[in-house]
């Protein structure tokens, strides 16, 4: 399945109907096409989502460097985006990607590897690539 672009005009309109927060960011959740598999959760804000869906490659909001951040400019892990859906309310994106590579910056496939069991906090997974490896640090 490959993702085709809306028009400018469609994608204007589209954006002018989600509902950004306060802090103009909209929350989005990555979940791998064909597994389900919930990969990350991060923030969007209208030149995000606007990259994303005129690209097809998954451009997010980084709250700490307060600037865009296009998934995998650094580590080379990229999110190709299959399809994108809003919530009923309009205010979280469900992007459905391709994921190359792991999608967590700790060298994890998923971000969601914490497990909430009756003994405690517990590591269900462990990385595929050293941090390290991904961002050349070390």
């Amino acid at each position: 399945m490959s993702y085709t672009p809306p028009a400018p005009a469609t994608r204007a309109a589209m954006i002018e109907r989600v509902k950004f927060n306060a802090d103009g960011l909209i929350t989005a959740i990555a979940q791998q096409h064909d597994s389900g598999e919930v990969l990350m959760l991060a923030w969007m804000n209208a030149e995000a989502l606007d990259e994303t869906l005129r690209t097809g490659r998954v451009c997010y909001f980084s709250r700490s460097r307060n600037g865009l951040w296009r998934k995998g400019e650094t580590s080379g892990q990229v999110q190709t985006l299959v399809d994108a859906r809003l919530d009923c309310d309009r205010d979280a994106v469900l992007l459905l990607v391709d994921q190359k590579g792991v999608a967590c910056h700790t060298g994890r496939r998923s971000c969601f590897y914490n497990a909430l069991r009756p003994e405690g906090i517990v590591e269900i997974t462990q990385p595929e690539v050293a941090a390290e490896t991904l961002y050349g640090k070390g």
